[in-house]
């Protein structure tokens, strides 16, 4: 199989289409179960307490919940659902997890046992060309509610981007922004095993992550990808590890990079002088940024 390659350009007319998907509502309901939070906990190779009735969700662990069931014959080459339904059909072939920004209710955790429903709104739908090709952002807010009430509202960032171009160069690396300067610091070896335990946990067909063969002969990647979500995951872990029982009020973060399973990458942090704040990135290997964060304590 040879790298994928399209010639797909959202042109007017198709991305007035796909923007009559703004506003567009969709609404489930899932238990918040304790055995992804004890299965979560394992791949994170944290020894934290069994989880039990009550037991508050760590931040992004929600992640684990309200997970996509579409049937085998509505998967698409790519592993993930075919387009179409509530995100809009975008043709272009790459799609990431860009980023996001969470507000959590502090006195109203998400707990073990709780019904929680969530209600998902697209909020915008836009369009860049740049120089590594088309890019489609896609904006959804999602709403979380247990019994109590509003728990949750998280923005996420969708990117679609056009397939790799023979002989494309990556984009320039950034350096982290406060290299030399973290508190805290944490070696993370994200191999095959630990990708494919978090696609299971998430249910996430996408091959990207653990298919070696589809990732580097059809999308032109030099190896498998960790999940966007799986880094800032991390990125919180390592918080909760420096500062156990902190609460968070907000996290915003951004990936910059994509990080491959081919060599070990590092997790970092950085409290604000007032303790209000913590700075958080990942870097790889070579000490490239690859993703950005803020957290702010409750």
């Amino acid at each position: 199989m040879a790298a994928m390659t399209d010639t797909t350009t959202i042109d007017a007319a198709l991305l007035a289409h796909l923007q009559t998907w703004q506003g567009r509502s969709e609404t489930a309901r899932d238990s918040f179960t304790a055995v992804p939070v004890a299965a979560l906990s394992a791949t994170l190779d944290r020894d934290d307490p069994a989880p039990t009735a009550g037991t508050a969700v760590p931040p992004l662990w929600h992640w684990l919940y309200f997970l996509p069931h579409a049937r085998a014959s509505e998967i698409g080459p790519d592993g993930h659902p075919k387009r179409g339904g509530f995100l809009p059909p975008v043709p272009l072939p790459r799609r990431m997890w860009a980023g996001g920004r969470l507000r959590w209710e502090p006195a109203n955790p998400l707990c073990v046992a709780q019904e929680v429903e969530r209600r998902s709104t697209i909020q915008s739908v836009k369009h860049k060309a740049g120089r590594s090709g088309e890019l489609l952002f896609v904006l959804v807010e999602h709403q979380y509610r247990n019994p109590q009430g509003l728990a949750l509202t998280e923005e996420h960032d969708i990117v679609y981007r056009s397939a790799a171009q023979p002989g494309e160069a990556a984009p320039a690396p950034t350096p982290p922004p406060l290299a030399g300067q973290q508190a805290w610091s944490r070696h993370i070896n994200a191999d095959a095993v630990m990708l494919f335990r978090y696609s299971a946990l998430t249910f996430n067909g996408h091959r990207i992550h653990y298919d070696r063969q589809y990732v580097t002969e059809v999308e032109g990647y030099p190896g498998l990808i960790v999940h966007g979500p799986l880094i800032a995951t991390l990125l919180l872990d390592l918080l909760r590890r420096e500062l156990p029982g902190a609460r968070l009020a907000s996290f915003d973060f951004r990936a910059v990079r994509p990080t491959f399973d081919l060599h070990p990458f590092s997790v970092h942090g950085k409290p604000s002088a007032d303790g209000k704040s913590v700075e958080l990135w990942a870097q790889d290997h070579e000490g490239f940024l690859t993703m950005q964060g803020k957290a702010t304590l409750a």
